[in-house]
This record gives structure tokens, C-alpha cells and sequence, in this order.
């Protein structure tokens, strides 16, 4: 359907995280797939980004394709490395950003601070009024509103964004003021709200905004840095990046969007989750990607994951855009451990990240991390560790351990390594209930996809500590977002208010609007470049009861049938679903309409995971005296990718492989299926 003559070459994806960069590359020619994982450079991601690329190929100049997730955006807001934006509003409503929602950080406290990611001085007023019903009551006055740009130019703003009230009934007033900021600011970091999200809500609406003008420079500035390098290098290829809604978007979109960047990585891992475990014959999954720092969980139902409308990015960094729905916390293979002032051990949220890293590293790390923990146990190889780092300094880590945490506990250095595992272990199993029993989700019918750089260490403990029904590894688990970034599917999204009660909308008018979003989006993904097959079309609505704040998302009817008792219907189904019941004589609203279309991306055989057909049983494997339960055990190691399919390999048992390490335990059993995954299953209580 696409217009143009896409290349056929190498397809690389490529996932920068906060430690590693993981690259997983394609010959579309014979189908080959190469991985590779090298470590990250913080604050230089571009040079981690190249280092990936030169590993899987010769040359930039063979690479037809890049898929790029970054957390260069998330990174940035969460450290508050953005660049200074200035917000033209209107009157009266300078303090949306401050006043939020009326949260605050502590749920059960009464103070706390926060401060905005645009300050005070740097949000300005403009006379305008424009009524809910879309009637503009005020005209703007372009003349003030050159004038407050210029204002914000002189004192300091290098960005600009412009959210009025209620436009997105009516953008006639933000439009003429977009033209008047153009024509007075020195660069193409000026957005108005209603380019980004014509929703109804003036919190969300301006935060979104806000946060997208902020990451303007600093995502322009990655991408444009990085692909002059490529160009450099003899790259003439198509570069994409990957959304939080988990679909590919072009370069030129991540500049004029970049809060659809935010979570892209792990965005990108739920995505290959879904495949993966597709073809491994299991629909209900909980995705873990255990990386550097973090620790990311997800939900694939059904085959299909599942999305919000909004995220926070750090307390009162909202970003309404559609995402799949991914709960973090600090628990990742860098993440520090200590003794908090009660005497407890704490593990997390603090990382070494890559630089100094752990102490294990030997670059200046002097704090025990989760990583140092399995390295005492015996659990990681020291002499050849995931992402060609340098050998690891046991003895570093042995120091760091005992220092920190063996001696203030009255512990063997052994037993405070241990503790250490099952502290962040907990912390990761608590995340797992958190998306799973506390929605009504129970674990038993679903199964881990446990990967990232150190995740597949943790599976059986996660399994024995949620009751999950078991463990899917993927072969490569250390790089599986990347491989997310190659499958993934280019995807947009139009979302537009409505606010209507259900029995005033004009089905009419409402599959007009549909028809035409879903036209635009054809044409959006024709321009796209990639060889795509026929886009799918899913309308959705964001619907609530009368009154009620929050809202819940529902599989629009059919577009010729909307009728006021098909979308009742809907929503009683999805109410149903969310909550059990449905509420009795309160009228229903629907907010929002939102129409999504994806395109597909050429299929990858899955047997490209599989191992070589022919391949020998391994012999009698090595041992290393692994720890746990209080003593030392030879446990036997196996190189993981020269199992054949079939082989059962029965705990205790370690995997090696150079992107990431698995730990089969004692009382867990693990088999390689045709598509070399493992399959890691309970055998007893134990």
C-alpha cells in the first residue's frame, strides 16, 4: 500500500536502556538474526547506540531499517533535564500545571512539594474565551500574544506551547495564536494543544502538551545528532522509533511528538512478549523485564495487552497519549542495597546503573547491588559476564556485600547476598500481584515471560513466590525489547472529544467523524515507507457514568451501527468486565472517540529462534558450587543456546548464554521447545 520502493536488507532493532543497549538484526535476504548487547553510555546514548549497531553489522551502509526504542525523553523528565519552556494560556488558568488534580506525593501525608516542569515566570496569560459548546466568546488578540512571546524569549524560554480553555471544542483562537508565536520565535519548538491532544480536561491537556514542547530540543537533538552520524557512516535507510503504545512511528513524528516516546523500550518488550509467547502457544501472560534498573511488569490477556489513556511519568508529569499499561519499580540488577535507619535491608529503588555500575564492575562502585548479590552466590559467571563486560571482581562484590549488609545484619556474607535476592524478588512479586490479583487476575492461569539482562535469574523464585502457573524464557531474553523494535507494527491514533450523553449522540454525525479519522490514518501510514500489509482499524470510546472522574475504554460498535443502544451495550459489557456490575438509573457519557489503525509489518519466522536441527545432546556439563538455602551446591552449567529442542534440563541447573544467565532451582523443572524458548515449570512446593 506504501507508495514508496522499501529497501530490503538488514532490519535492525535497537533498545537503549539506562545499562545496556541490546540489538537484534535481520537479514530479510536469509533470514539470519543476529543479537548482540553491549553496555550504555549515560549521557552519550548515541555512542552506546553505534557500538550496538557496529556489533550485528559491517557496515550502517547494509541496513535498510532501524527501529530505535529510546528512554532519552523519560530520562530527561525524570531528571529534569529539559529545556526551558514557556506556556502562553489563557486567563485565569496559569496555575493548571500547579494545581494538578489536587494530589500530592504522599497519599497519607499532608505535605510534600512539587514544582512544574514550566516555573511560574515562565507561564503567561492571554485575553480568550472559548465556550464548552465550542462558541468562541473572546477572540484572541495575535498582537498580545506576539508579545508574550516575547516575553518568554527574554526570559529564557527556548520552547513554547500554547493550551487555551477549551479548545478542543473549538481550536480557532490556539490556531491563530500558533501563527503569531511562529512568526516572532526563533525556532520549530512552538506546539498548540490541539495539535497534540483535542481532549477534554484542562490538566491533562496542558501537561501533555507542556511535556512534549519540554522534550522538543532534547529528543530533536538525540535524533538529529544521531542520524547525522549514521548518514556519516553510509546509513540510507528508514529510521523509526518505537511509541509507548507499542507501534513504530518515523523520526520526523518523534520530533513533533516526543511524549510518545516515553516507555518506549519497555513498550517494545511487551510487544515481542505477545509474539513470542503467541507462537509458544500461551495467551495469558505477565511480561517482567528485569534490566539495569528497573523492573517492568505487564499484562498480555487474551493475546493482547493491555493500554491506558494516560501515564505518569514522576508525580504530576501526566501524559495523556495511549500506552500500554507497564508498572515500574527500582528493582533491577544495578539496584543498591542497604540498611535503612530501622535496621531493615532495602534493595532499590536506587541504581548504580552502568556508571560506576556495581561494585562488581570494578569502575568506582563501592555500594552492593542485586548483581554483586548473584555474583557471591554463584548464580552468575564472573569470568564471562552478559554485554562483553571485563570480568567481574568477586572479591569487590564480596566486600561490598559484607560491608554494607553482612556485618550491620550479624550475617555470613553468603547469607547476606541471599537476603539480598529475596528482598528485590519480593519487591518484583509484589509488582506482579499489583497487575494481577488486585484486578482480579488470578497468577495460576498465567505465565511469566521473564527476560532482560536479569530477569530469567529471578523466574522460579517469582513463580514460587506469586503461584504463577509457570515460566516462558524467551531464547534471547536479554535482548527481547529490541526484537520488540523489529516486529513492531507501525500504528496512529486519533483521539477527539465528544461529551455527549449516550441518548444525545447523533450516530450520524459520530461514523462521519469515525470514517474520517480512520482516512486520514490510511493516508498517515502510506507515507510511512515500510512494507506494510493491510492496516487494521479499531475505533474505541472513552465513556463514564454521569459524575463519575475516571473513565474506562470500550470496543466501539460497528461504525454503521451506533446507535445510542449498541454503545449503551458496549459500555454495560466493559463496565461488566472492569467492575462486576453495572450501576442502575445513572445516565452514561461518552467522552472521547478514539480511532486506531495499524500496519503490519512483514511477518518473521519464528524459527529463526530455533536451535540448529542436528545439534547434539551436550555431554556431562561443568559444575560451580552455587549458594542457596543456607549451603553450597555443585550445580551443573549448561551453555543454554547449544540445548537441542526436546532437552529437559531438571534443577538445580544454570543456563549461560552471553545476553543473560537463567537459574533453573532445585524443585523446578525446564524444556526447549521447538522455537527455543524454555519452558521453566514447578515440580514440588519445595
Amino acid at each position: 500500500m506504501s507508495g514508496h520502493t522499501p529497501r530490503v536488507g538488514v532490519v535492525v532493532g535497537i533498545d537503549v536502556g539506562g545499562t545496556f543497549t541490546d540489538v537484534c538484526a535481520l537479514d530479510e535476504r536469509s533470514g539470519e538474526l543476529r543479537v548482540a548487547k553491549v553496555p550504555s553510555t549515560r549521557g552519550r546514548e548515541a555512542d552506546g547506540f553505534l557500538a550496538g549497531l557496529g556489533a550485528v553489522v559491517p557496515s550502517p551502509g547494509a541496513v535498510s531499517t532501524i527501529v530505535h526504542g529510546t528512554t532519552v525523553g523519560t530520562n530527561a523528565l525524570l531528571e529534569r533535564k529539559t529545556a526551558p519552556t514557556g506556556l502562553i494560556t489563557t486567563e485565569g488558568f496559569g496555575d493548571v500545571l500547579e494545581m494538578r488534580r489536587r494530589d500530592r506525593p504522599r497519599t497519607w501525608g499532608l505535605w510534600g512539594d512539587f514544582e512544574p516542569i514550566i516555573p511560574r515566570h515562565l507561564r503567561l496569560e492571554v485575553a480568550e474565551r472559548v465556550l464548552a459548546d465550542g462558541t468562541v466568546l473572546v477572540e484572541i488578540d495575535p498582537g498580545e500574544v506576539a508579545e508574550r512571546a516575547r516575553a518568554l524569549l527574554a526570559a529564557g524560554a527556548e520552547t513554547c506551547c500554547i493550551a487555551f480553555l477549551n479548545a478542543y471544542a473549538n481550536p480557532a483562537n490556539e490556531a491563530r495564536a500558533l501563527e503569531a508565536v511562529r512568526a516572532v520565535w526563533p525556532n520549530a519548538y512552538v506546539t498548540a494543544a490541539h495539535a497534540i491532544l483535542p481532549e477534554i480536561r484542562e490538566f491533562e491537556r496542558t501537561s501533555t502538551v507542556a511535556l512534549n514542547a519540554a522534550l522538543q530540543p532534547v529528543v530533536g537533538g538525540y535524533l538529529a545528532s544521531l542520524e547525522a552520524v549514521l548518514a556519516e557512516r553510509g546509513f540510507s535507510g528508514r529510521f523509526f522509533l518505537v511509541q509507548s503504545n507499542g507501534g513504530a512511528l518515523t523520526a520526523e513524528a518523534a520530533r513533533a511528538l516526543p511524549v510518545r516516546t516515553a516507555l518506549s523500550g519497555p513498550a517494545a518488550g511487551v510487544i515481542a512478549c505477545s509474539y513470542l509467547a503467541a507462537v509458544a502457544g500461551y495467551d495469558d501472560v505477565i511480561t517482567c523485564d528485569m534490566g539495569g534498573t528497573s523492573f517492568d511488569v505487564a499484562v498480555v490477556a487474551g493475546g493482547r495487552s493491555i493500554t491506558s489513556a494516560q501515564t505518569s511519568i514522576d508525580f504530576g508529569l501526566v501524559i495523556r497519549t495511549p500506552m500500554i499499561e507497564i508498572s515500574t519499580i527500582g528493582a533491577g540488577g544495578g539496584s543498591i542495597a542497604r540498611i535503612d535507619a530501622g535496621g531493615l535491608l532495602r534493595v532499590g529503588p536506587e541504581s548504580a546503573g552502568s556508571v560506576p555500575g556495581p561494585a562488581c564492575y570494578g569502575a568506582g562502585g563501592r555500594r552492593p547491588t542485586v548483581t554483586d548479590a548473584h555474583l557471591v552466590l554463584g548464580r552468575i559467571n564472573g569470568e564471562a559476564p552478559i554485554g562483553g563486560l571485563d570480568p567481574l571482581d568477586t572479591g569487590a562484590a564480596r566486600r561490598a556485600v559484607d560491608r554494607e549488609v553482612a556485618e550491620p545484619l550479624g550475617l555470613s556474607v553468603e547469607d547476606a547476598a541471599e537476603a539480598i535476592v529475596d528482598v528485590a524478588t519480593s519487591s518484583m512479586a509484589g509488582a506482579i500481584r499489583l497487575v494481577s490479583v488486585e484486578r482480579g487476575l488470578d497468577p495460576a492461569r498465567f505465565v511469566s515471560m521473564t527476560f532482560g539482562g536479569a530477569g530469567a535469574l529471578h523466574a522460579c523464585k517469582l513463580i514460587r513466590a506469586t503461584g504463577l502457573g509457570g515460566a516462558v524464557i524467551p531464547r534471547y531474553p536479554g535482548v527481547v525489547s529490541a526484537f520488540g523494535c523489529l516486529i513492531a507494527d507501525f500504528r496512529h491514533d486519533i483521539v477527539r472529544t465528544v461529551n455527549l450523553d449516550v441518548t444525545s449522540v447523533d450516530p450520524r454525525t459520530l461514523g462521519l467523524r469515525l470514517r474520517e479519522a480512520e482516512q486520514r490514518l490510511r493516508h498517515f501510514l502510506a507515507d510511512s515507507g515500510l512494507p506494510l500489509r493491510d492496516p487494521s482499524v479499531r475505533h474505541e470510546f472513552d465513556m463514564a457514568y454521569e459524575g463519575q472522574t475516571h473513565t474506562i475504554v470500550v470496543d466501539a460498535p460497528d461504525p454503521e451501527n451506533l446507535g445510542s443502544e449498541s454503545i449503551q451495550a458496549a459500555f454495560d459489557r466493559a463496565y461488566v468486565a472492569a467492575y462486576g456490575r453495572t450501576l442502575q438509573d445513572v445516565r452514561t457519557r461518552l467522552l472521547s472517540v478514539r480511532t486506531i489503525v495499524v500496519g503490519r509489518r512483514s511477518p518473521i519466522d519464528p524459527r529463526a529462534f530455533a536451535p540448529e536441527d542436528g545439534r547434539d545432546a551436550p555431554g556431562r556439563p561443568a559444575t560451580r558450587p552455587v549458594y542457596g538455602a543456607g549451603h553450597w551446591t555443585d550445580t551443573p552449567i549448561l551453555a543454554r543456546l547449544d540445548l537441542p529442542v526436546g532437552t529437559v534440563v531438571e534443577g538445580p541447573a544454570v543456563l549461560e548464554q552471553p545476553d543473560a544467565t537463567t537459574v533453573v532451582e532445585a524443585g523446578f523443572g525446564a524444556r526447549v521447545d521447538e522455537f527455543g524458548n524454555l519452558i521453566i515449570e514447578q515440580r514440588s512446593a519445595g
